[in-house]
């Protein structure tokens, strides 16, 4: 039977969760500019790159303004998240995503993280799992946000592994459309009944092993 030869996660709502402090930085930024931004706006936000999140952000609040402006937004934003996650450590790691790392290194297959965020190496290094990843692949790295499946093909090249034989974990429906797209098996982290297109679906790594990874492919 055909196993799995490699495993890519996107970083936020996987393996740990900044989504809190994006929403902080992001409701800060709405506020200056005079108008609410919500938990549920915040939704629309997930997996998706700092410029168009701003972008988003700014069709919320009904604000039109030039690139340059967009710009120093963006970098005001980006200062503010990396304050809050200054005092991340180990503890931020999400449940069950250790153990799993600890179970796909004994498997001997690889793993690679496939993340929009700029600030991933930053986080990974907070949490004690940067020299884990055999890959890492950020926003830094791609051109095209998810749904393209850039950061997913970017990856699978980088490990040499064919695309087929590739598990992507994601807690987006942008990420989960990128990983279809890349043409491999995608397990979604979340709610089912709201994110929509996985292979399977878990509420947490706790739930997950290599026996029902490997079973995707059956």
């Amino acid at each position: 039977m055909p196993k799995p030869k490699a495993v890519l996660f996107d970083l936020d709502g996987v393996i740990v969760d900044t989504a809190k402090f994006h929403f902080q930085a992001w409701k800060e930024l709405a506020n200056e500019l005079g108008f609410t931004f919500t938990e549920a706006d915040n939704e629309r936000l997930k997996g998706v790159s700092r410029m168009d999140s701003l972008n988003i952000l700014l069709e919320i609040g009904q604000i039109e303004l030039s690139e340059l402006e967009k710009k120093h937004l963006a970098t005001q934003k980006n200062k503010r998240y990396i304050e809050l996650i200054s005092t991340m450590d180990e503890k931020e790691i999400l449940p069950g995503v250790q153990y799993f790392l600890n179970a796909l290194k004994k498997g001997k297959i690889f793993f690679a993280l496939g993340s929009a965020s700029k600030n991933a190496p930053r986080i990974l290094r907070a949490i004690g799992l940067y020299d884990q990843f055999d890959v890492i692949i950020d926003g830094n790295a791609v051109t095209k946000a998810k749904p393209s499946p850039e950061v997913f093909l970017l990856g699978a090249r980088q490990l040499s592994v064919d695309t087929q034989d590739c598990v992507v974990f994601e807690d987006a429906q942008s990420g989960i459309e990128a990983g279809k797209r890349a043409g491999m098996k995608v397990v979604g982290v979340g709610d089912k009944n709201v994110l929509h297109g996985a292979d399977d679906y878990i509420v947490s790594m706790k739930e997950m092993s290599i026996e029902r990874m490997n079973s995707l492919f059956f």
